[in-house]
């Protein structure tokens, strides 16, 4: 199939693990693959990183912008996490399905419980990494947190591993080889959406 031809019947595949284990690489070398996936944009309060884009990578706004559209039912679900608001706007999770690609939500283990609840037909995947120590490199390359905060987040990822229970699929992010986490998880989106008794999913 084409990587532009509409799909069927989209999957919805909700995407998480603890902070730095892998899941924007694993979307962004997707995108580069040129796999038929969408990705809705989630709204957050938190500033922008140094090469994030509005609309794409998230919709950057303000507290009392992100509480207007909580509070109008614009958001399918949110979580506070780390002192930032995030939350998944229904019209963006629309755009995506209309698109006719395979939907990925990108989601902290909070918010994956929550839509675990709202979107009984996705498929979960939670990525881990390979280590710890791995994952506080990456924490670390970032660059974008002091010290307190950086091992406030390792301690939050220890707890948020025990999370990979509830998902559909646990996939370990080797590093390195990030191109074997990718196949492993398109794989798994093929299986499930060659299911024949699929049901589109309403947002």
């Amino acid at each position: 199939m084409p990587p532009d031809a509409p799909l069927a019947v989209p999957l919805v595949v909700v995407l998480s693990g603890p902070s730095g284990a892998g899941k924007d690489a694993v979307m962004l070398r997707m995108r580069e693959r040129a796999l038929p996936i969408a990705v809705p944009a989630t709204m957050t309060t938190r500033a922008p990183r140094d090469g994030e884009v509005k609309g794409v990578h998230h919709v950057f706004v303000s507290r009392p912008e992100f509480e207007r559209a909580l509070a109008g039912g614009e958001l399918l679900e949110h979580a506070e996490v780390y002192g930032n608001l995030y939350g998944v706007p229904r019209s963006q999770v629309r755009a995506a399905l209309a698109s006719g690609r395979h939907v990925i939500i990108r989601v902290d283990v909070q918010g994956a419980a929550s839509l675990r609840r709202l979107l009984p037909g996705a498929l979960f995947l939670f990525i881990v990494p390979d280590s710890i120590e791995h994952l506080e490199a990456h924490l670390r390359a970032r660059g974008t947190e002091d010290e307190a905060a950086l091992q406030h987040r390792l301690a939050e990822a220890r707890a948020e591993l025990d999370a990979s229970a509830h998902f559909d699929h646990v996939l370990v992010n080797v590093d390195g080889d990030l191109d074997a986490t990718v196949d492993q998880a398109w794989a798994l989106i093929e299986r499930e959406a060659a299911r024949p008794d699929r049901e589109p999913i309403l947002v």
